[in-house]
């Protein structure tokens, strides 16, 4: 396979994933509004912080309001990270391997574009701000069922595999980061009815909610930080989005798992092992915001190692 189509299927598939989380993100807030009246109004800046872009946002806009905050995530194209700007590169990149990709996911990938980009796109917003978030996050599972039942589960797939799971252990990460870190900063509040209607909402953000009940029962910090961090078996936790991204890497490679024939290999199994091996408790110990820090690190190194083994080949 040409590197140049490795690399447009592999974002194209972090785009559609970074759009939805994005939408996820914003969800907290929009859920924690109706729960906790007078108190999420004061949490829309740390929405902006965890995207990276807090920089570029106060820098633009007059401060950090829920229409401010929603306009920058959302439809702002300056920022490079907001749903319109992604759903956009997404659009590009699957444009041009029109010939990799079934015409069923084009048309799919195209009617997103589209339907955030409307003229009426902002109307929807302020009608029903949490409908229209949920739409995106219905329009990307459309797109990877389409996907996934259309396109050979050859190279190609496995390479929009890695990309997706790649950007969804680092969202899951800043998610989580944006409770522990970020939503509640005192120490005070731990343990009372706003922890844990924030901790519940955290776990709605990532539609693990009832997953989360059936594993641990009562919401708690640690089982939450478990659940989101370790667990082998739910979707969108770290451990598990890095080991799938891992198996698709070998598939590509053909290396046996546990081995390794590359810088990306190299860098994603020794992620992976860390995982392996690690405890919830120590990472609350060590402090969860410094433990997420040095996992997004990883993250960056993993994504630099795919891009120079296979995308950057002279």
């Amino acid at each position: 396979m040409l590197s140049r189509v490795a690399e447009s299927v592999y974002w194209m598939s972090r785009y559609i994933e970074r759009a939805e989380n994005v939408a996820r993100v914003v969800g907290v807030n929009l859920k924690l509004e109706i729960d906790l009246s007078g108190i999420a109004e004061e949490q829309w800046d740390p929405m902006v912080q965890v995207g990276g872009g807090h920089a570029d946002f106060r820098g633009r806009y007059d401060g950090p309001s829920r229409a401010n905050v929603i306009e920058f995530l959302t439809f702002d194209r300056q920022n490079p990270n907001s749903v319109v700007s992604c759903v956009a590169a997404a659009r590009e990149n699957a444009r041009t391997v029109r010939e990799i990709i079934s015409s069923e996911m084009w048309g799919e990938i195209n009617d997103f574009y589209l339907s955030v980009t409307a003229p009426d796109a902002r109307d929807r917003v302020r009608r029903d701000a949490a409908e229209f978030f949920q739409q995106v996050q219905r329009t990307s599972h459309l797109v990877e069922g389409t996907k996934n039942e259309t396109m050979e589960h050859g190279e190609a797939w496995h390479f929009t595999r890695l990309g997706r799971y790649l950007e969804r252990a680092d969202q899951t990460s800043r998610i989580l980061d944006v409770k522990y870190f970020l939503l509640l900063p005192s120490a005070a509040d731990v343990g009372r009815p706003v922890d844990d209607i924030q901790w519940s909402a955290l776990l709605r953000s990532t539609s693990g909610f009832e997953a989360y009940r059936r594993t641990f029962g009562l919401v708690s910090r640690e089982s939450v930080v478990a659940f989101l961090l370790f667990d082998r078996q739910f979707p969108r936790s770290v451990h598990h989005c890095v080991t799938r991204a891992q198996v698709s890497l070998h598939e590509i490679t053909g290396t046996p798992l546990r081995r390794f024939g590359n810088e990306a290999e190299q860098q994603l199994g020794r992620l992976v092992a860390e995982l392996d091996y690690s405890d919830p408790g120590d990472a609350i110990a060590r402090g969860l915001h410094q433990v997420i820090d040095g996992l997004q690190h990883r993250f960056n190194q993993v994504g630099e190692a795919i891009t120079a083994t296979f995308f950057r080949v002279v």
